[in-house]
Order: C-alpha cells, then structure tokens, then sequence
C-alpha cells in the first residue's frame, strides 16, 4: 500500500484556489474550537436560508440570548459572520466551500493527534495489482502501520454507494496486503439523519466508521467512533 498525489487536472486547479480563499482557514479555525451549538449554527447558517444575522441570532437563543454570557457571545458571532460569508456566496460557490470547510476541519482536528506531516490532502491510495481510484481520498494519514483515509461530506445527502465502495475497497486491499488501514466518513451533520441516510444503502459498511457533527472532536483524540 502506498500513496499519491492526486493529478491537477482542471477541477483539481479550480478547487484548490477555493481551499486556499481565507474564508475557508477563517472557519475551520473556529469550528474546530466550537461547541456542538456553535457548530450547529455553522450549518444552519451555511445552507443559505437566510442572510440576516439577527434571524440567526433568534433561532439561537443559548449563544445570543441574556442568558449567554460575554464569551459564547462572541465566539457566536465569529461563527455567524463567517458562516454568512460563505452563505452569501450563491448555491455553486457555496457548495464547494462547504466542502472545504469540512476537509480543512478534519486536518486541523487530526493535527492534534498526530504530527501534522503525517497528514495529506487529496491523496490516492495504491495497491499492487489493483486499478487506480480516480477519485482521490479527501484527507489521509499516513503512518507505518497505522494509515488513515477520510472522505469528507457537507450533509448526509454525500452519503451514497460510490463513497461507501472505495471506503471497503481501500479497507479490504490494505488488509490483503497485510496492512492496516482505518476508512472514516465525516460528515457536517447531524448523527440520527446520517444513520437513516446509511440505512438505505445497501453497498457495504462493514469497518466503515463514521464521524458526524456530534462527534467530531473524536478525531482529535486517540480513535475514531464506530458506527
């Protein structure tokens, strides 16, 4: 088993300018410090339902309200502002910002685990005898014995048969070959609407391990949730 970097063809040149836009570094900074509520308005805001601030602020009375105090306030409103930054961006441009943002979360929260020059992004993984993935693996660790690959959702929406096919390829080639690889699905939404979305699949998950919006800081940590 070993890795590559993904080819810079023309949707590889077009996304990397929009994981280098500051806004992208801008939000994964504050996500990965958040609490579940702040990142909960992230996603609400993100989904572009509405520009005003203040709607936002009502339908989060916890981190607006009198009964926040200084701190959450604007540690909110950090979160809020950025996440109408990328709201107000229209439906296209949005999307893939979104997707950045979760991508540039997951490295900043794997750098507190392992050394940060373990960690890659847009990197495909090779196996003797085994054609090539075309789609490269969003973010990977990549340690003796103990590689990791991540592929990155906004919304459990993301979760359908090809993501969950390379995760078990890429799990079961690494263990023919005598080696270990752990394959985890993030996605920026909530648990209970992520299990119903898997539920209705029926390519295979077995090994897969899932992280979502409630359990994200676990990949900070020393394992991953099983789901």
């Amino acid at each position: 088993m070993r890795f590559q970097n993904a080819a810079k063809d023309a949707r590889a040149i077009v996304y990397a300018a929009i994981q280098a836009d500051p806004v992208v570094a801008r939000a994964a900074g504050l996500l990965a410090d958040a609490s579940y509520a702040e990142r909960l308005l992230a996603r609400a805001a993100m989904n572009g339902e509405t520009l005003d601030p203040e709607a936002w602020r009502t339908m989060f009375p916890t981190l607006f309200g009198p009964g926040s105090d200084d701190a959450t306030a604007i540690r909110a409103e950090a979160v809020l502002a950025v996440s109408l930054d990328v709201a107000g961006r229209g439906e296209q441009a949005r999307n893939q910002f979104r997707g950045a943002i979760v991508e540039a979360l997951t490295e900043q929260l794997l750098g507190r685990r392992v050394p940060p020059t373990a960690i890659h992004r847009e990197r495909r993984i090779l196996f003797d005898g085994v054609a090539t993935e075309i789609h490269p693996y969003d973010v990977t660790v990549e340690l003796p014995g103990a590689a990791e690959a991540y592929d990155c959702k906004w919304g459990a929406r993301g979760i359908g048969a090809d993501v969950l096919n390379q995760l078990d390829d890429a799990r079961r080639h690494a263990a023919d070959d005598g080696e270990r690889l752990v394959a985890v699905l993030v996605i920026f939404d909530a648990g209970r609407t992520c299990q119903t979305r898997l539920a209705r699949q029926t390519a295979p998950r077995q090994g897969l391990r899932m992280v979502t919006l409630e359990t994200l800081d676990r990949m900070a940590g020393t394992t991953v949730a099983r789901r």
